[in-house]
């Protein structure tokens, strides 16, 4: 008799439903596994074998043979142990129903307890979308598994604990507020605060532009100017996740095993920090199996690139497409995996090799041929898909000196970016989108108005700088922020003019 327990393995960020059929033949004792299994799900064998001895039951004497099907799609990952390990004791004869809308995840120590897996999000979201309405995985996956709502959720330590709940012991549903970790994340107060940054008018509002449409920046300025202490501020001024970003993020990261047990849900956007010496495949994601780059990480968030001028121009090259199109395709000779990765792209560098070009303090001592060499590491076709370039000038010891003790709070700012945002996702309800970032060609039309007086202006502005198309729509992306930061319906001359000043 071959019995059958339901499991899901993930592909990207997708999960997909599998089947472990387990069959006993009277042969010499042994144990197979097919259905495209990766190490870890071969290494299986040896764990199920241990952990249903030493739980106290009876491993069979023939040989045991375990399907997973469907067998073309490649399973990884060590979540196989559990179904693996009920299907033989299924097989066995204990009382475990079998029941095909009932699924189990979960790695098997050899003493029978359960380890805690990644992915389990991602997992549990495939396995309701087919029609599965029970699941079983380790007691410290329970609360991320249980962020999915319309699902039983049952936390077990130990595999014994799984078959006294089908006999006497049920055990108890795991069940959380979604909107407690939510609430509780808008509270919680930042290391870095723009109060503490004196002076920087232009660059503050320039990432307060930023967080509230979803643009990308970059700051150029001397040492010691600050750009560095602003881009990590900016973590605090950006809005709180909603619902269906905060579980895609969480999905990303417990696939990545970055997920803490103690924290099942992703309540704040992540504040990636990239060094210059990270390689193409860790920024933007690989492997033989791939997982999630930086950029990925980095999803609904923002992603720093601090002297983004000395990483290698291979590395800020494969950021053009992601740019663009909020996503990553990653291929290899067997599979192609999809990931999102809308993010604000954050860059920080100097004016020159020496970097002091401009500066009103020190001399700068490098040659035009040098300052060429170097501003020519950033390609023009990248440039251009960045919204925000502003000169960061450092400050004077007058400004240092007697500037006043604090500036504006980050909380201030918030307030005004978290109004936009709430804006943007009115006006955006029916669109599929949820910035001013995301805005196609066809939603320009429709939402960037301009009236006579503010198109003469633009028609200046294309006819000075020269704009590419690309950077045309930009331009009107940014004057649509400005006009949701000052609570304006229609973009006015105003709007459009601070608008172009963020070009230097």
């Amino acid at each position: 008799m071959v019995t059958k327990a339901i499991t899901a393995t993930t592909v990207g960020i997708n999960a997909y439903k599998i089947e472990a059929e387990v069959d006993v033949i009277n042969s010499l004792p042994s144990m197979s596994i097919v259905g495209l299994p990766d190490s870890a799900v071969n290494e299986a064998k040896e764990r199920v074998h241990s952990a249903i001895k030493n739980s106290g039951f009876t491993f069979p004497t023939g040989k045991v043979v375990v399907n997973l099907a469907p067998a073309d799609i490649k399973k990884e990952g060590t979540n196989f142990d559990l179904p693996i390990a009920i299907g033989i004791l299924k097989e066995q004869g204990l009382n475990i129903p079998d029941d095909l809308n009932t699924a189990f995840l979960g790695e098997l120590s050899l003493d029978g307890s359960l380890r805690h897996i990644n992915g389990v999000l991602s997992l549990v979201c495939g396995l309701k979308e087919h029609g599965i309405t029970t699941v079983f995985v380790p007691d410290s996956n329970a609360k991320e598994a249980a962020l999915v709502q319309g699902i039983k959720v049952y936390g077990a330590g130990h595999l014994r604990d799984i078959v006294a709940h089908f006999e006497d012991i049920p055990i108890k549903e795991t069940v959380v507020d979604i909107n407690k970790y939510l609430q509780d994340a808008i509270s919680e107060d930042y290391v870095y605060d723009f109060k503490d940054v004196k002076g920087q008018q232009k660059a503050k509002r320039a990432l307060e532009i930023a967080a509230a449409g979803g643009h990308n920046v970059l700051m150029s300025g001397s040492p010691g100017s600050g750009k560095t202490m602003m881009a990590k501020c900016m973590a605090s001024i950006l809005p709180p996740l909603e619902l269906q970003e905060a579980l895609e993020l969480t999905k990303i990261y417990s696939i990545s095993g970055l997920l803490s047990p103690n924290e099942p849900l992703m309540t704040k956007r992540p504040f990636r920090a990239v060094h210059h010496t990270a390689s193409p495949n860790g920024v933007i994601g690989g492997g033989q199996n791939p997982k999630p780059g930086e950029i990925t990480l980095a999803h609904r968030g923002v992603l720093f690139l601090d002297e983004m001028i000395e990483f290698p121009r291979q590395v800020l090259e494969v950021l053009r497409q992601p740019l663009e199109d909020s996503e990553v395709v990653i291929s290899r000779s067997k599979i192609s995996v999809k990931y999102p990765c809308n993010f604000i792209l954050l860059g920080a560098m100097n004016p020159c090799p020496c970097g002091y070009l401009g500066d009103k303090e020190k001399q700068c001592t490098c040659t035009d041929v040098q300052v060429q060499r170097y501003k020519s590491r950033l390609s023009g076709p990248l440039l251009d898909r960045i919204d925000l370039i502003i000169n960061v000038p450092r400050l004077t010891t007058e400004e240092l000196v007697n500037a006043n003790s604090e500036a504006e709070p980050s909380i201030e700012i918030r307030k005004r970016v978290v109004a936009a945002r709430k804006i943007q996702a009115k006006r955006y309800e029916n669109d599929g989108i949820l910035t001013n970032s995301d805005l196609t060609s066809e939603l320009i039309k429709k939402y960037c108005k301009l009236d006579e007086q503010t198109k003469q202006i633009l028609k200046l502005a294309v006819q000075k700088y020269q704009l590419s198309g690309r950077r045309y729509h930009r331009v009107l992306k940014i004057s649509r922020t400005i006009a949701d930061l000052a609570c304006s319906v229609d973009i006015k001359a105003e709007h459009l003019t601070q608008a172009l000043q963020y070009r230097d």
